[in-house]
């Protein structure tokens, strides 16, 4: 017999095209976890709400821009469930019935939530409901589906203890002490992003020094060209540093160690100058972006298919999050 394949959920909200940083933070794991286990991606847009909600149109305009990307990039929605959040309204069911059994004192001690209000302050009204219960959503997102495990930054690891402690509330209250309904989900913890901005700020669209994934080469080669690189290299026979280099990360992650290796070598005895790295780094960005923009160029030519994909993966989600939701309403003699 086959041993059951480990349940994983994990969302993105639709907030714009993604960058390099977003595929080797977050989709270049996706896209190995969905070869082993069972895994649900969906597109967070009631989570985009918590800080988008006066300008909830812009949300849609993204969501089928997320999805191309996702596919893009080599998510497979034969071998994992990609849906849209809002079209599963089982979340916010579950959502629900989870809010009126959180303490706030656990909502408030949240350290993410002190940490963006505070970078937001000034910019956006974030006295809401919404923002300071979001932990609470995604709890129910998790749990819905009774995951196992959820793969998140270390910057997420309070909200994964927080779903814990409700998984937890829920089956202490509801629950005989030897059959809890929930599993406490185990947080995968992915390594910290990778690439830096080309500035050598957080890599942000907002900053404007990003490299999308579906950006034309063409567009990118300037950009590679100002890259910042080592700033105690002033001359072309100054011996470089590469670990406090900003353009290094990026070779780590788009060129073969064993170049890297010659890189590390070249840069230190300054036989190779930042102008010969920058032009081995397109090189690299071209190797590896042009499936990418291949599988794009397919998916543009027919607009329905993103939208064929999400419907089928919102009726597969549909279908496991109703079961779940009658047992649960089971549980808590709601089931009328």
């Amino acid at each position: 017999m086959t041993a059951k394949r480990e349940c994983i959920v994990s969302g993105m909200r639709p907030t714009g095209p993604l960058h390099l940083g977003h595929h080797f933070g977050v989709l270049a794991n996706w896209i190995e976890l969905q070869e082993k286990h069972d895994c649900l991606f969906f597109v967070a847009d009631w989570h985009a709400l918590t800080t988008e909600y006066a300008t909830p149109q812009k949300i849609k305009g993204f969501v089928p821009g997320l999805v191309l990307d996702w596919v893009a990039a080599g998510l497979d929605p034969e071998k994992c469930i990609i849906f849209q959040q809002s079209q599963v309204k089982e979340h916010a069911e579950l959502h629900l019935l989870l809010s009126m059994l959180t303490p706030i004192s656990w909502l408030e001690r949240n350290p993410t939530y002190k940490d963006v209000a505070q970078e937001l302050s000034g910019q956006k009204d974030l006295a809401t409901y919404g923002f300071l219960g979001y932990p609470v959503l995604m709890a129910a997102d998790i749990i819905l589906y009774r995951s196992t495990a959820v793969p998140v930054g270390q910057d997420q690891l309070p909200h994964m203890e927080l779903t814990r402690e409700i998984a937890r509330r829920f089956n202490f209250l509801y629950c005989p002490e030897n059959a809890p309904f929930f599993p406490e989900p185990r947080a995968l913890l992915t390594q910290d992003a990778k690439l830096p901005g080309l500035d050598g700020r957080k890599m942000s669209k907002s900053y404007g020094n990003s490299i999308s994934l579906g950006e034309p080469l063409e567009s990118i080669a300037p950009k590679v060209k100002t890259m910042l690189t080592d700033k105690n290299r002033l001359r072309r026979n100054d011996p470089g540093d590469p670990d406090v280099c900003n353009l290094f990360p990026y070779h780590k992650s788009l060129t073969s160690p064993e170049k890297c290796a010659e890189i590390r070598e070249s840069c230190k005895n300054a036989s190779w100058g930042c102008v010969d790295c920058k032009k081995l780094l397109m090189e690299s960005l071209a190797a590896f972006l042009e499936p990418i923009h291949e599988r794009r160029r397919k998916l543009e030519a027919d607009p329905e298919r993103i939208w064929h994909i999400l419907e089928q993966g919102n009726a597969r989600a549909r279908k496991r999050a109703a079961e779940n939701m009658e047992a649960i309403r089971k549980v808590l003699n709601l089931d009328f």
